[in-house]
């Protein structure tokens, strides 16, 4: 389901940049270039780093997803939407439970920009989260019923797709189409420790189960040899395509 660009298959790998400094971050890109993989900064590297490195790597020219999952009333988040595309970012996010006004805010800020404009997904439920971890917090339905429900209001509200386990994607092809981008976290490779992700998938089974991006970060960036890590994964991937 990943998209090719010219005649070639893009690679459908995010990796997720888990370092809590600049350095480690920078070195590990200077040994891959853009072919292989795309980029994720979340919250704890762009807290330590900020704007600088996001642009830095837009301008090595790695297509950036920047990870804040913005959450706030609309005009905040679609001005923090705009100030996001200024630097460069390939791809944002914001969080589908903000509501349908806050994503329709996000949308049209964005479309503004023209050709220049990134792509905005929402979060669903984080794949972190079980049917218990909702129940807690009141929400009785369960996390595949959940992620349906807020998909279809970031469809509605302009968003490009959305970020979801790889367990509901074949169910969100019926429900959303195949134009809408499915970006699966929890993503772990066979073997790897599954960490804190509880629906998580290898990268061959999200792939066919319909995902377009895949997130993975520890089993790459905490490798033995990152770099071979994620050159075996795309491998894996590739032997997919007909």
């Amino acid at each position: 389901m990943h998209k090719t660009e010219g005649n070639q298959i893009a690679s459908p790998i995010i990796v997720a940049l888990d370092y809590n400094n600049a350095k480690d971050a920078l070195n590990f890109v200077a040994q891959i270039d853009p072919t292989l993989c795309q980029l994720k900064v979340g919250k704890e590297l762009f807290t330590v780093a900020g704007p600088d490195l996001v642009r830095k790597l837009a301008n090595q020219g790695y297509r950036v997803f920047l990870d804040l999952k913005y959450h706030d009333i609309p005009n905040t988040v679609a001005q923090a939407c705009v100030a996001a595309a200024d630097l460069g970012v390939w791809m944002m996010n914001v969080h589908s439970l903000g509501g349908s006004r806050m994503m329709e805010a996000a949308s049209d800020a964005l479309s503004r920009l023209g050709s220049s404009r990134p792509l905005l997904i929402a979060v669903t439920i984080l794949t972190s989260m079980s049917d218990d971890d909702l129940h807690e917090i009141g929400i009785q339905s369960s996390a595949a019923d959940q992620v349906i429900t807020l998909s279809q209001l970031a469809r509605k509200a302009g968003c490009d797709g959305v970020v979801c386990s790889a367990q509901e994607t074949r169910k969100l092809r019926q429900t959303s189409g195949e134009d809408f981008l499915l970006v699966t976290p929890g993503i772990r490779p066979k073997g790897s420790d599954t960490g804190d992700q509880r629906r998580i998938m290898t990268p061959e089974q999200a792939l066919q189960n319909g995902s377009d991006y895949l997130v993975i970060g520890r089993p790459v960036t905490q490798a033995d040899d990152p770099i071979e890590a994620l050159r075996l994964i795309n491998t894996q991937i590739s032997q997919l395509n007909p």
